[in-house]
């Protein structure tokens, strides 16, 4: 949901008069507008004397004489006739616009003699005036473009320096604006506000947010007690966890100004632009003091400072962070502005930027847990014209490891898909597509494929199949599909367990049950194919995350590479070559064991995944109900037994949830 700035209502004194640059404008218009109608208001050409004396004798077109005694010229006014043959046919006789000739003579007392003379012949009978320029005129046409130049001149001189071009934070100016803040002011009486209602789950981060927001409304109530407001507040979290939607929140809840700015805004290409900018947004912020002033994505800002110096260090970034930090927690007061900002990147924040008295307060704002997603279900379906008897709960379920923003996104793509269905309500087949569509990618059902790549699919799938079914702490297997969906020939749906803590034995059967596909590529095929690349990926960094950073290796135990302040280099490598070679031999032992494991499973339940693999090959989809009539029930229990207690039909399509923790579908 977006904002709009409220508008302002500029209440000026009684006569007063705002200087704009649409004045400036106007005066040119109006200049050009009179020249342009002067010269228009007739047709003009500059003749000798002897050519104005024939069109006088010769073809009498002259109906009228014009002496201009200052400057020694002569205008004759034509006829329609003589006109058109002057300027070959391109003058139009108006009421407005006129024909004449010009010429100089030498004074107006001889030319007055001649028009006598002319009379007497017969060959001109017009009038005769005598007209004399306007002093005042001429000045005025002469100095007119200059004092225009000088007027501008001034005007653009007033903006440069801050006089004439005042406003708002981020207002008009142009470039001589570059240093003013571009956050934007927001208050309680926007038309489409968002609320804590709006917030679902986060109760923790809530609590903490909305005791800002309290303070600010009733502040008596803590420093009663000699407690003091928090400067600031940090978000922390992974993205779409609706961070930004808790300050949008706050924005709409909290009676005081709001500043909204993004870290970005503060960098510019010109020296000194971010720290003018900081400082400039503080001065507005300490003017309407007490507000809160929200920076969103303040990495792209608050980065780390001296880090790989030498290389491209961007000193201009670092300037705004400094100006950042003597703001927020410097010799000058900063009362009554508190500070909210969110990222999702704390670890290469700064230090001096993170301690207490600039962010008192960091919030973790994580991935919302299963009550959290009903909650946020509920919030996103408010607008969705749902079937009746729709299962939120288990909606929640089937969606583990989901942000609220891919929440959202799960309910408006079940809402296209019932309107390209033309359905009048959002039903469980809908959100279960939704599901499909958002992780695996669209289905591809035209995709080529051969017979016998068909089949290699199929047995391969069918060996995830088996081998996590037969696995104690194998994720519970849901759907798989050997339909081809995004980049994926194949996909195998499960619902793993949300764990706090993963013991050993988990992260093994879970490197097992990836590698049972390829493992029956050998033992059924009598090949190996590229099918198994992404499995292959997630396997290594798997096994080697439990040798370097989780220190459950035989041979490397109670050891930890991992460095969460992100201060070590990248170049270097916190174990000598000897260490290494270890690493490289417990990381390849993990994955042999563990492949040798997967093709003992596929050897005993032989006959049970020969049977799955025809049933893929003849229905393209199997749930898990064609797996338990395949092996029988499961030895343990799971999680899709707490959510599908009764027993399904043969071949009755079963929800599918999502293998989220393993972040991808496995393709073939």
């Amino acid at each position: 949901m977006a904002f709009t700035p409220a508008p302002q209502k500029n209440k000026p004194g009684k006569g007063s008069i705002k200087f704009s640059l649409w004045w400036m404008y106007a005066i040119v218009f109006l200049f050009i507008g009179g020249i342009l109608w002067f010269d228009n208001s007739s047709v003009s050409k500059e003749v000798s004397y002897t050519q104005f004396e024939q069109y006088v004798v010769r073809d009498h077109g002259i109906t009228q004489i014009i002496i201009q005694t200052d400057k020694k010229q002569a205008e004759g006014m034509l006829t329609d006739s003589l006109a058109q043959v002057i300027f070959n046919g391109s003058y139009q006789s108006t009421g407005n616009i006129k024909a004449k000739v010009i010429a100089n003579i030498s004074s107006a007392d001889k030319l007055s003699d001649q028009i006598e003379k002319w009379r007497a012949m017969g060959a001109f009978n017009g009038s005769v005036k005598y007209e004399q320029s306007s002093p005042f005129t001429s000045l005025l046409w002469s100095i007119l473009p200059f004092a225009l130049f000088i007027g501008v001149w001034i005007f653009l001189m007033r903006r440069m320096s801050g006089a004439g071009g005042g406003g708002a934070a981020g207002g008009g100016g142009g470039i001589f604006s570059v240093g003013k803040s571009k956050a934007m002011l927001f208050d309680k009486n926007n038309s489409e506000r968002v609320t804590f209602r709006d917030v679902a789950g986060h109760s923790e981060a809530k609590t903490e947010i909305e005791e800002i927001v309290e303070f600010l409304k009733n502040p008596k109530r803590y420093t009663n007690l000699g407690g003091k407001i928090p400067k600031g507040a940090l978000l922390v979290g992974p993205p779409g966890t609706g961070k930004t939607l808790l300050a949008k929140a706050v924005a709409g809840e909290a009676d005081v100004p709001f500043f909204s700015m993004s870290g970005s805004d503060f960098v510019e290409m010109f020296v000194g632009v971010g720290a003018s900018r900081v400082r400039d947004l503080f001065r507005q912020a300490k003017e309407k003091a007490p507000c809160i002033v929200f920076i969103d994505e303040i990495d792209a800002v608050g980065r780390a400072r001296g880090k790989n110096a030498g290389m491209g260090a961007n000193d201009e970034r670092e300037n705004t962070l400094n100006q950042l930090l003597t703001e927020m927690d410097g010799f000058g007061s900063n009362s009554g502005v508190i500070i909210l900002a969110a990222t999702n990147r704390a670890d290469i924040l700064d230090k001096a930027l993170m301690r207490a008295g600039r962010f008192d307060r960091q919030i973790y704002v994580d991935l919302p847990d299963l009550p959290d997603r009903v909650e946020i279900f509920k919030v996103h379906l408010r607008k969705v014209k749902t079937a009746p008897g729709l299962d939120i709960d288990l909606l929640a379920r089937q969606t583990p490891g989901f942000s609220g923003a891919d929440i959202a996104n799960v309910c408006n793509e079940a809402a296209l898909i019932a309107a390209r269905h033309n359905k009048e309500h959002v039903d469980k087949d809908d959100f279960n597509a939704a599901v499909d569509r958002i992780i695996g990618g669209l289905e591809k059902r035209n995709k080529i494929t051969t017979a016998e790549e068909k089949r290699s699919i199929a047995v391969h799938e069918a060996g995830h199949a088996t081998v996590s079914w037969h696995l104690q702490f194998g994720n519970p297997l849901v759907k798989v599909t050997i339909v081809p969906r995004g980049k994926a020939l194949g996909a195998a749906w499960y619902l793993p367990e949300e764990r706090q803590i993963t013991p050993s034995q988990v992260l093994l059967d879970d490197i097992c049950s990836l590698l049972g596909g390829r493992a029956a590529e050998e033992l059924f095929l009598g090949r190996i194919s590229t099918g198994a690349a992404n499995d292959l990926e997630r396997v290594t960094k798997q096994a080697y995350a439990m040798v370097v950073y989780y220190g459950m290796s035989d041979k490397l135990p109670n050891l930890c590479y991992y460095d969460s302040s992100g201060q070590d280099s990248i170049f270097t490598k916190p174990y000598s070559n000897d260490r290494a070679q270890i690493i490289d031999q417990e990381v390849s032992r993990i994955i042999t064991e563990q492949y040798e494991r997967a093709k003992q499973i596929l050897q005993q339940y032989a006959s049970g995944h020969q049977e799955l693999a025809e049933t893929l090959i003849k229905r393209e989809v199997i749930y898990t109900a064609d797996v338990e009539r395949i092996f029988g029930p499961r030895q343990w229990k799971s999680r899709t037994d707490e959510l599908f207690g009764e027993k399904k039909d043969e071949g009755e399509p079963t929800p599918p949830p999502i293998d989220v923790e393993a972040s991808e579908v496995q393709p073939a």
